[in-house]
């Protein structure tokens, strides 16, 4: 009567290990893509009075010679403005060059204006003391 004995049952703990593994590799993945984009190549003006705001959903560089960046994808304002359209929701962040010209800022300023964003707010540094 061998041949009918049950065999103890296993449970595989390899497997499991690879699946929390994969699992926690996607997460770590997917948790960077969220992170925005902080990293600005310029330098911001300061602010004694700036407030912290929300978190942007698109910022917007503003380079001392007038070239605009938008996650760190060169962009002119036609561009930027069918970006725009597309959520007018957004809240836009521009980060503009201390050296910036003011002309360059106003025309970024009313392209989100035209694309319907109503919450915009120009990024600064804090004063170093």
């Amino acid at each position: 009567m061998r041949y009918f004995q049950r065999r103890k049952a296993r449970i595989e703990i390899v497997p499991m290990i690879d699946i929390m593994l994969f699992l926690l590799v996607f997460f770590m993945m997917m948790t960077l893509h969220m992170i925005p984009a902080t990293g600005l190549t310029s330098r911001l003006p300061a602010s004694t009075s700036a407030e912290r705001l929300e978190r942007p959903q698109v910022v917007i560089a503003l380079a001392a010679d007038g070239a605009i960046t938008v996650d760190g994808e060169p962009t002119s304002l036609e561009r930027l403005m069918t970006r725009l359209l597309a959520d007018p929701e957004a809240r836009v962040v521009i980060a503009g060059a201390e050296t910036a010209a003011l002309g360059d800022l106003i025309a970024v300023m009313d392209t989100c204006r035209h694309a319907g964003i109503t919450r915009i707010g120009i990024a600064t540094r804090e004063p170093s003391a």
